[in-house]
């Protein structure tokens, strides 16, 4: 018996009914099983080892090109994502390897600035989500064109980790709690050291449910998850935790995600990605050839190509393109 079997085995011995195991994982093409690793515990290397997942580290989270090195970025939103998704995985008995593949590509198909950047592709070319993306880098863009050949459990989770519609495993539905949970917390924190925001700013229920600090808060949103998710057969906070963590999300959204100091960054992002946008699709010469490849228009490879920039990247093309180089910037 491989190493792999005996993880396989361990998995339905001590995991829940409504927990997916690895034995049953599908790939859209077939091959040969790893000895050593799970068919999600594969995932998971073939994400943390991609190219997309290596830009996150230079990658909005809220603050565009912040000063000081401890803000959050895309990756160490991601990386704090998986840490709350493995802990509610393994206390409520799910698979934490599918929970851990889904949180580390849950990102990968955010645009530079943040959710600003998201908004600028989808207002240039009509229609633009990051998780339906980062669903066409794991099946089309990386690997030059020939993806990750990713489990179909871990791109659902992808995909389904925002919106309406809910992932068809509970590890996926899991990653959507996790991924909330994480970015308002540390977000708040963020908030806090650039001076923001205080803890006496948060609305009284939110001190008193969950707690004044970044740490508190995290630890009493997993607390009531956990408590509440381990014996039932659904996923899910109690009606007081989640009603709190609504709170708190409209709370960050009025003072921080829409704030009138973040508008101007805001804005300066969201006109670098336009512009990068339109020039595009006027200069296909200048697009790598491996984007017109692997699209089935120019739209979509210059979309392709621009979602995949870093901030710093994007806002060296724009000076490139559109300032002129005597000028001293």
């Amino acid at each position: 018996m491989s190493i792999r079997e005996r993880w396989e085995n361990l998995e339905k011995q001590i995991l829940r009914p409504e927990a997916a195991l690895a034995v049953n994982a599908v790939r859209d093409r077939e091959e040969e099983p790893c000895p050593v690793r799970t068919a999600f515990q594969r995932d998971r290397d073939r994400i943390l080892h991609s190219n997309s997942f290596r830009r996150m580290k230079h990658k909005t989270q809220v603050y565009i090109a912040p000063e000081g090195d401890h803000y959050r970025t895309r990756m160490t939103h991601t990386l704090e994502v998986a840490q709350i998704g493995r802990t509610v995985a393994r206390a409520i008995q799910i698979n934490e390897d599918l929970t851990e593949a889904i949180a580390l590509g849950h990102d990968l198909g955010h645009t530079p600035f943040g959710h600003v950047g998201e908004s600028a592709l989808n207002d240039a070319c009509g229609h633009f989500r990051h998780n339906e993306q980062g669903v066409r880098i794991v099946e089309h863009l990386e690997k030059n064109g020939k993806g990750l050949n990713l489990t179909r459990e871990v791109r659902d989770g992808i995909l389904h980790h925002t919106g309406t519609e809910p992932a068809q495993t509970m590890e996926g539905r899991l990653v959507k709690y996790a991924d909330r949970i994480a970015y308002l917390c540390h977000d708040f924190d963020d908030a806090e050291s650039c001076g923001l925001l205080t803890a006496d700013d948060l609305p009284k229920e939110v001190q008193e449910r969950f707690g004044r600090t970044h740490s508190e808060m995290i630890t009493s949103m997993v607390m009531d998850l956990i408590a509440h998710s381990r014996m039932g057969t659904t996923l899910c906070m109690s009606e007081e935790g989640d009603r709190t963590l609504l709170l708190l999300r409209q709370f960050m959204f009025d003072n921080v995600y829409i704030a009138p100091v973040m508008i101007p960054d805001r804005e300066r992002g969201y006109h670098v990605v336009t512009c990068l946008y339109h020039y595009f699709m006027k200069h296909e010469e200048k697009l790598p050839e491996k984007f017109i490849r692997c699209a089935d228009s120019l739209s979509q490879a210059v979309t392709d190509y621009i979602s995949g920039l870093t901030d710093n990247r994007a806002i060296s093309l724009y000076k490139d393109i559109y300032v002129p180089r005597n000028w001293n910037y």
